[in-house]
């Protein structure tokens, strides 16, 4: 049973919305994050990323960097930049990319689920990534980056959304990007009735993006627990904010791979490596895999296409996955990438660089490059539901959640 709930809402006015919504606080540097909010003062990510108010001289993870974010938070409420909500309800956000349109369920998520498996997680997370964001929340007193939930689609749900985006939208504007985002806000008390009972009848919602966001929110929730002893359950911080989406609606991008080096191999010795596990056909063009157990790899201004050979297919949920073969029976035995999550000398480029981008890179002074084949919603499922891990980096997911359209109060 997914306890998924309506929330009180803190969200920009009509005006604001297409200047105050950021894309997520983690797809930019320093610079880059510095050099949008120099462009847009009211970009939600000058909250987000609150040491862009700062000289360089002071730490990604200094106190002030904190404390800015929450002055600025409590500031754009007291202008009217944001406005507060005063009923509890769940709201409807679409991102329409390149004609495709994907439209979720803004709520918020329960601690206790994350805690006990209703929500599942397919990823690892890391202490020193998590604990930016725990002081973000704790400090600031807020959530206001959505954690990217799936569910399996439910046709009646699907139906009723349908019925509430057929009506006049709170929000409708195009980003810089492309992007289109429409939000509704769910005002009949039976649709939101509706929405929360067909939640409620699920056993299980994934976490799609966001495995980090989602543990500093579980981790703040249960330092509040612990200040808070007589808890009830029904205060905000034992609740996150979340969006989910029916998994027929999602689209997932390769998350690709580049290598600085050979490991000491010349090319000709390299290739002779992989083709002890693959097959390897040079191709003339560059190589964007259609199927799975198929990868290509771009080496000294050349493409190759690799097919996995019988022997190394395997049917497990995770050692199956396509990066889960690369990585297996390629970067570990041969470019000696024992850990990616922690080896410099490889690189993790999503999708939406297209190939183009690894060629770049390539010819830039990298030594290879692997594009992959995009790992399912359904292999995602399956390795949740089995309680295993991806490798790191399996997923891409397009468009982004922006950020700043929903904020979520602890207190």
């Amino acid at each position: 049973m997914a306890n998924i709930r309506p929330f009180r809402c803190i969200r920009p006015n009509k005006e604001a919305a297409p200047v105050v919504a950021a894309l997520p606080y983690d797809v930019y540097s320093r610079q880059e994050a510095k050099a949008v909010v120099a462009k847009n003062p009211q970009s939600f990510l000058a909250i987000d990323r609150a040491e862009t108010q700062f000289d360089d001289s002071v730490d990604l993870h200094d106190l002030r960097v904190y404390e800015k974010a929450r002055t600025m938070l409590n500031d754009w409420i007291a202008q009217g930049v944001l406005l507060e909500d005063e009923d509890e309800v769940y709201y409807i956000y679409a991102l329409t990319m390149d004609g495709r349109t994907q439209t979720g369920v803004v709520a918020c998520a329960a601690v206790d689920d994350y805690l006990n498996g209703v929500i599942k997680k397919h990823e690892n997370t890391r202490e020193d990534k998590e604990q930016d964001r725990i002081c973000h929340v704790d400090v600031t007193n807020a959530h206001t980056g959505p954690i990217f939930l799936a569910y399996r689609a439910d046709r009646s749900l699907s139906k009723r959304i349908a019925q509430i985006t057929a009506q006049e939208a709170l929000y409708d504007f195009t980003a810089e990007d492309g992007i289109r985002h429409q939000v509704w806000k769910v005002a009949d008390a039976a649709d939101n009735a509706f929405i929360r009972e067909h939640f409620a009848a699920m056993d299980a919602v994934y976490i799609a993006d966001g495995h980090h966001r989602a543990a500093s929110a579980v981790k703040v929730g249960l330092r509040r627990r612990a200040a808070n002893p007589g808890y009830t359950g029904e205060e905000p911080f034992n609740y996150f904010l979340s969006v989910l989406f029916a998994d027929e609606e999602l689209m997932i991008m390769p998350y690709n791979r580049v290598v600085q080096d050979l490991n000491g191999l010349n090319k000709k010795d390299f290739l002779a490596e992989v083709e002890k596990r693959f097959i390897v056909a040079k191709a003339e063009a560059p190589v964007q895999p259609e199927n799975s157990r198929h990868i290509g790899m771009y080496l000294d201004h050349g493409w190759y296409e690799l097919a996995a050979r019988p022997e190394i297919i395997n049917d497990d949920p995770v050692r199956g996955l396509d990066v889960s073969l690369l990585q297996d029976y390629l970067l570990a035995p041969v470019l000696g990438i024992a850990d990616p999550r922690t080896d410099a000398r490889i690189q993790f480029i999503g999708g939406i660089r297209g190939l183009a981008e690894l060629e770049r890179l390539v010819d830039g002074g990298q030594a290879v490059a692997f594009s992959m084949y995009p790992t399912s919603i359904a292999e995602l499922f399956a390795v949740a539901d089995a309680g295993l891990l991806m490798p790191p980096k399996s997923t891409w997911f397009e468009p982004k959640l922006r950020s700043g359209l929903f904020i979520h109060k602890l207190v």
